[in-house]
């Protein structure tokens, strides 16, 4: 199942000798369970001998007791513990693991279930530091600008594995200083799904969607020709990186470069005006809303949208007749998440987490598991090649020019920003050109940090108090103000509804804190039966948020 590797092998026995040496300079090593097993000599081959004449042996009473023989060897204990932070997910099938691990290394297995992915990084920043974490932990490669910065993450080898991954999922785990950090198990982008009722063919320009989208809507058969889901940044990228639009820069070695953003360029403006003349002609909604974009898909009102495998089980179960593009037209690329193993710096089991990952995961067998169950194209070759999905195979082979996620820390700073221009700029409300130089300068001054000190409160209630757009971590107007006893607050007048909120530090998203105040936490809810003065207040040394009305 495993393939041995000299050099990992080598220092970990090392290491599991000098265990058993630190485990009393007097004890004795014991031995392992063996199992006796009596071999019969078939009658036909033992050679017949005389029978021996009895012998009269004297009785001897016994003067003291033998102790019997022990038929087993006592069980070794095993000289070490692997702890992994899994989820739900994927726990099962590490926990099949547990044997062979602990009777190849002798070293105990365990895996314990953190629920979801997301939840995992937060709970990695309070108990790594503290040696409370794990030795392995499963996480997404954009994660490790903080966890790098904070000293959270160690560098890997793969050895003689690393040629059975796709090479977009290790450049996705390989940082700035050219190291790599994680074992990626699998991808993610989006795909280009057509109605193969309405549209024969793929388009092969973006131009050309919006004249199958203006013929189709002239006889009558769609409302629209496409529509873009929640987040039009992440999810409208194949059309901004087609026109030649980008995020931040990368050097020759391909390092993102964050004093290049590239949110004003010349490309991404005429990738914001092509969509804003899509909505002007009513071949877009002016929304970007996910519910409403797969609705549209699924009842046929729209022939084209793009979607990720996690929208798969949503599609499929709609009825209608479709089919996943091998790539996007003009060549556009999406953004590309990778998800894998990490190892714990702070571990005392470095090399046995490396051994682990390289013989025991970065197999066939388990990537295969790993695969059918996540629903997502593997990053191991041999099992990408042999999928017998052809939705997968298809976003698989659209994303072969992905663009990895930027995994620097200032990608926190883009999401708001870029989302909210764009969202300017397809309603009307600014130019393309007013509304992507806004966000390319709220992005500078964030990574400068003009922001520096922020407490904000981006959420659902953002848009009735000055902000542009909602979840802007970086709006002023919902900037909380520190009073004499330490406290931050913000005072707000509300219409009636239900809200959800989230503190957000110094501008962006990387530091902000939930109901729970937990960093990464879930979102605050409250309610309002009618129009109300809302005082909210912040306690920097717990992060909790009291809320009064009035």
């Amino acid at each position: 199942m495993k393939k041995k590797h000299f050099v990992t092998l080598f220092f970990v026995l090392i290491f599991m000798t000098v265990l058993t040496a630190c485990g009393g300079g007097d004890s004795e090593t014991t031995a392992p369970d063996v199992e006796e097993t009596a071999v019969e000599t078939p009658a036909e081959e033992v050679a017949e001998e005389p029978a021996a004449e009895p012998t009269t042996v004297p009785a001897v009473e016994p003067t003291e007791e033998v102790a019997a023989e022990p038929t087993e060897a006592p069980a070794v204990e095993p000289v070490a513990t692997l702890t992994i932070w899994a989820d739900d997910t994927r726990t099962p099938i590490l926990l099949d693991l547990a044997d062979d691990f602990l009777a190849e290394y002798n070293v105990a297995l365990v895996v314990e279930d953190l629920g979801v992915v997301q939840d995992i990084r937060s709970q990695v920043i309070i108990a790594a530091p503290a040696g409370e974490g794990p030795d392995i932990y499963i996480g997404v490669h954009d994660w490790l600008g903080a966890l790098i910065e904070s000293g959270l993450v160690a560098p890997i080898e793969l050895g003689d594995v690393e040629g059975q991954f796709v090479q977009s999922t290790l450049d996705a785990f390989t940082y700035t200083d050219g190291n790599l950090y994680g074992l990626p198990y699998a991808s993610e982008n989006l795909g280009f799904f057509y109605n193969t009722d309405l549209v024969a063919e793929p388009p092969a320009t973006w131009d050309e969607v919006l004249q199958i989208g203006r013929d189709l809507q002239g006889q009558g058969l769609v409302e629209y020709a496409t529509a873009v889901s929640t987040g039009p940044l992440y999810n409208a990228l194949p059309i901004q990186t087609a026109f030649g639009g980008y995020i931040f820069g990368q050097d020759d070695s391909g390092a993102w470069m964050a004093d290049d953003v590239g949110l004003d360029s010349e490309g991404e403006i005429a990738a914001v005006a092509w969509m804003a003349a899509a909505v002007e002609e009513g071949l877009m909604p002016e929304t970007f809303d996910y519910e409403t974009a797969h609705s549209l898909f699924e009842t046929g009102q729209i022939p084209f949208l793009m979607a990720g495998p996690w929208a798969l089980d949503r599609i499929r179960a709609s009825g209608v007749p479709y089919a996943v593009a091998e790539s996007f037209p003009d060549g556009g690329a999406p953004f590309l998440g990778v998800q894998g193993f990490m190892i714990n710096p702070f571990s005392e089991n470095v090399l046995l987490a490396q051994a682990f990952l390289t013989e025991f995961v970065a197999t066939e067998e388990v990537m295969q598991k790993l695969y059918e169950t996540g629903l997502r194209p593997s990053a191991y070759i041999p099992v990408l090649e042999a999928t017998d999905d052809p939705d997968l195979r298809a976003m698989g082979l659209a994303g072969a020019n992905a663009m990895p996620m930027p995994n620097i820390p200032e990608m926190g700073s883009v999401w708001s920003a870029a989302d909210n221009g764009i969202t300017l700029a397809v309603t009307g409300e600014q130019t393309p050109e007013e509304a992507m130089g806004d966000a390319a300068e709220q992005v500078r001054a964030l990574i400068r940090g003009a922001l520096a000190g922020m407490v904000n409160l981006p959420g659902t209630f953002q848009d009735q108090v000055g902000c542009g757009a909602q979840w802007d971590p970086a709006c002023q107007a919902t900037g909380m103000a520190q009073g004499d006893d330490g406290l931050y607050t913000l005072v707000v007048d509300l219409a009636a509804g239900d809200y959800e909120f989230k503190v957000a530090l110094d501008g962006d998203w990387t530091v902000n804190y939930g109901s729970d105040g937990a960093q990464d936490g879930p979102n605050y809810t409250f309610s309002l039966a009618s129009d109300s003065t809302v005082t909210f207040t912040y306690d920097p040394e717990t992060h909790l948020i009291e809320i009064a009305t009035e």
